[in-house]
């Protein structure tokens, strides 16, 4: 079997992948704890405190449902950059084929640590900081077929 992708992703699907790991990690929970600590605090202390401790109450609710989602975005927007325009990404027997215009290379299945599946993407990691998504706009309805099909590699 083979399977041929155009590789584009946008700053959203790099946002979508650490929000992914931020709230499925104990970080997540700490952020969600935080946050209603934060609003318990603004509901129980706005009449009695100046405006100063108002506004790092307001800063408080916020840091964890605005401002950090914002900073991962605008981090996502930097790391898009550097993805190549024209990168074409390939799956047969051999193992995974990159190509751009540049450069044409091959991971071999070995090389291939995990296979994540996620509602709108599929991870493939190759360590822990190097990895891949193919997010279900690249694969269409073949998600499932795909995903059994990377599965049946790796795990080899």
């Amino acid at each position: 079997m083979e399977y041929k992708f155009s590789y584009k992703i946008t700053a959203i699907d790099l946002w979508k992948l650490a929000m992914y790991g931020i709230y499925g990690s104990i970080v997540g929970v700490a952020n969600i704890i935080f946050t209603i600590s934060m609003f318990a605090l603004v509901v129980r202390f706005w009449r009695d405190v100046n405006t100063f401790l108002k506004i790092l109450l307001i800063l408080g609710v916020f840091l964890f449902i605005i401002i950090q989602p914002m900073m991962i975005y605008l981090k996502s927007k930097k790391q898009i950059e550097a993805v190549p325009v024209d990168m074409e990404i390939g799956f047969d027997d051999k193992g995974m084929h990159i190509k751009t215009s540049n450069q044409d290379s091959i991971i071999k299945w070995k090389e291939i640590k995990s296979v994540i599946k996620k509602s709108s993407m599929i991870i493939i990691l190759l360590n822990s900081n190097q990895g891949f998504i193919i997010t279900n706009n690249m694969i269409g309805e073949e998600k499932d077929d795909f995903f059994n099909y990377l599965v049946s590699k790796t795990n080899k």
